[in-house]
């Protein structure tokens, strides 16, 4: 699981940095901007099935590739 979200955020970010740095923060850096966070929403829905509404997304859940994967990985169990 944890491959397939850093290959998604690398997809989506087009930097590799996401894959050595799980503790960057992706807003604070602007890889991520609100459009890409919807865009990474419906990644992660069609390619892990995890299903995160937009009007509940908590930006400080989601702001690293760590957290990320800690977040995909709860809404999965």
């Amino acid at each position: 699981m944890k491959e397939k979200i850093i290959e998604i955020l690398q997809d989506l970010t087009g930097s590799e940095e996401v894959a050595t740095n799980l503790d960057l923060n992706l807003f604070d850096t602007g890889l991520i901007d609100s459009m890409a966070t919807v865009q990474l929403l419906l990644e992660l829905q069609a390619q892990c099935g995890v299903d995160v509404p937009v009007s509940e997304f908590e930006r400080s859940e989601w702001e690293t590739p760590n957290k990320i994967i800690a977040k995909v990985e709860s809404l999965k169990a």
